[in-house]
Parts: C-alpha cells; structure tokens; sequence
C-alpha cells in the first residue's frame, strides 16, 4: 500500500494552455492515506478519470508532482508504481480459464505456486466465482467477466493501490449491491488503498469511507457520506448528494430572519450574525428530507402553494411554490399531503447558508462548543 500525494496537479489536453477555461483539471493539491477506501465522484465530464490516470501513470500532469510514500513517482510508469487498475470494460484473456486469468498477475512476479492457488480460491470466493474457476472466459457474461477483471485487480496484495475506473457500469442493478459489499469485506481483511471513480452517488456513498466530490476540473469537498450530506461545503455537493438534491432559495438577511422575496425564514442567533457577513450571492439551502409540511399556519411556518405531488412508494416527493420558486419536500410514505396549499416549516439547525456557493458554518473543534462561529470561505 502507498501514501499518495498529489501536489499542485493540473492537466490540460492542449499543448499551449491559456487560462483556466483550458485545463480539464485546475489545482488539485491533496492525499490518499494509506490503505483508505476512497470514492471520486462527480458528473461525467468533471476530471475523475483523467486524475485516475494520473495517479496510475497511464497520464503524466501538465503540471505539479505525484509522490507514493514521498517518492516522486510523476514520470514513471503504471508498472513502475506498483499499482492494480480496473476498468469500466473487462480486460482478460478470453482463451484461459477464470483461474488462470486470477493467477496471471501472480505468476508474472514470480508467487509461488502454493500461494497462487489459495490467493485465486480466496478472491474467487469472494467474487462468487468459485463454479467457474475452470471455464474459459471467452463464455462467460458480461457481468461475469467484468467480476473476473475485478479479481484481477483484488488477488495481488503487494501493489501500493487498486484503482476502480466506473467498474459496475456493465454489472446488473441486483449484483451492484453484492458487488460492492465484497469490496468492503476485502477492503476490511486486506487494508488495501483503494480509490474508486464513479459518477453514481449510490456507489460512492456505500463502498467509500471518504468520497472525494469533483466539479469542473476541482475537487470540491472531500468528506464522509454524511459530512457530504448534513454540510456540503460546496453548492454543487448539495446539489448532488442526495435525491432530490438540496433545495436553494436565493435571500438576503433581515435581522434574525432571510427573506425570500417577502418571505421571512428564521435562523439561529449565530448563523443569522453570519449572514449579514456574507459579501456574495447568498442562498438558503436545506435538503426535501428536513422541509416539514402543515395543513395550517404553525409557529415560524409560511405559505407554500403544492405544484405536485410525486409517490416513490417509501415517501412522497411534494414539489411547492414558496415565492415563486420551486422547492421540494420528502414526505414519509402515509403521511397526508394537504390539498392546494401548505405551510412550511424550515426547522433552524438543519437550514445551511451559502455565501457565493460556499458554506457558511460553523467553527470546528473547541471553538464549537463555546459558541464561537467563524466565515468559511475559499480564498
């Protein structure tokens, strides 16, 4: 395993780049902790695999260095940096047998034989692939040899990572699930580092312990599945976690209070100091999940008009005119929907605040529990 850090990375496809606008990927200066399970996400267009392959080797930045433990690693090789990578289409050897495809990244570096045949059972355990270790792949289906290609990827526990480029794309909907689980459960028993490019949320939120969240060539917010969730750093990462994304309303502050147009929305005390801080666009974002809804006037509520109402069979996604804008709320599935109209109610500590698309929270640490807030914002 490696601990991988990319400093001050930045690609662009063309041989003389001019401005921002020209590279498919900006700043990127972070790290990968040794034997992390980490999840790229973001929109297809976004960098996730271009930075894969820069991790891997296959592409060599325009810009900046690529360290593995400190070694500048940059103009070497995929070979050279000890790394495993698994496509989105299977890459075998279609005239040998699932063993031997398991086996063959082994016997190139020279495993003893004993150790080939109990690694191989043990990936091809987990894999579900035990029945066909003596089939040759050429027969195989398509979501049986893409697991084929994972287990070659998964049965060498020396390389420094193991990088997954949309590896479920061709896997049917009910295997992803058990697919996914597997990858844990080898994450867990083997501490491989593990880095996993998806652009499907649900992927990365279930396999990842840190999903790495990109936009537009940046790296957004790197996060646990619920640090992405309850405070998105980033407008986009509240957009996109989640289904339906978060609600934002632009507004601008009046006391203890945002008004939406001639909305009032109460805040808490502190969040409500901030927000006269703000120097850029601001916006109330609070996920459909928190949006509480009433058949008559409550404490704090306000008027919304019901637009539509929309059964997933466990809950009701109600879409509302508050002002309007459209937001939308998630209902509990039995809960009553009102006719025509409703009141809102936005419960304080669940509304978020962003300052020209940046959060505004809370300070971390000991100065959280004295009350002490600060500004967030990217310099």
């Amino acid at each position: 395993m490696a601990y991988i850090e990319l400093n001050e990375i930045a690609h662009s496809y063309l041989s003389k780049p001019e401005d921002q606008a020209d590279y498919a990927l900006k700043r990127i200066h972070t790290v990968w902790e040794d034997g992390g399970a980490y999840a790229l996400l973001g929109p297809s267009g976004c960098g996730k695999t271009t930075l894969l392959n820069i991790i891997s080797g296959l592409l060599t930045p325009s810009q900046g260095r690529v360290l593995y433990d400190g070694k500048d690693v940059t103009a070497l090789s995929p070979e050279k940096r000890n790394i495993a990578q698994v496509f989105q289409f299977p890459v075998l050897y279609d005239t040998m047998t699932v063993s031997d495809n398991l086996a063959f990244p082994l016997r190139n570096r020279g495993v003893p034989k004993n150790d080939i045949i109990r690694r191989v059972n043990e990936v091809a355990e987990i894999l579900d692939l035990t029945a066909f270790l003596k089939k040759k792949a050429a027969g195989l289906t398509a979501d049986a040899k893409q697991k084929v290609s994972l287990g070659r990827g998964l049965v060498r526990s020396d390389v420094a990572a193991i990088l997954f480029d949309e590896p479920l794309t061709v896997i049917d909907p009910h295997l992803k699930w058990r697919l996914r689980r597997s990858l844990k459960q080898i994450h867990e028993q083997l501490k491989l580092t593990l880095i996993y490019v998806t652009h499907d949320q649900t992927e990365a939120l279930t396999f990842a312990e840190k999903v790495v969240v990109m936009y537009d060539g940046d790296i957004v917010q790197i996060g646990t599945p619920q640090e992405l969730f309850e405070y998105p750093e980033h407008r986009f990462v509240g957009y996109f976690i989640g289904s339906p994304g978060m609600n934002f309303l632009e507004c601008v502050p009046d006391g203890d209070r945002v008004r939406v147009d001639n909305v009032g929305i109460k805040l808490d005390a502190p969040i409500a100091a901030l927000a006269n801080q703000a120097k850029g666009k601001l916006e109330l974002g609070i996920r459909p999940m928190y949006l509480q809804l009433s058949a008559k006037p409550v404490q704090d509520s306000v008027e919304a008009q019901i637009k539509a109402v929309e059964d997933q069979g466990s809950c009701k996604i109600v879409s509302l005119s508050l002002a309007g804008k459209t937001v939308r709320a998630r209902l509990p599935e039995g809960q009553p929907v009102p006719s025509g109209k409703a009141w809102l109610i936005f419960p304080p500590q669940k509304i978020r605040l962003f300052d020209d698309g940046r959060l505004i929270k809370q300070a971390v640490g000991s100065k959280l529990k004295t009350g002490n807030w600060k500004l967030q914002t990217e310099e």
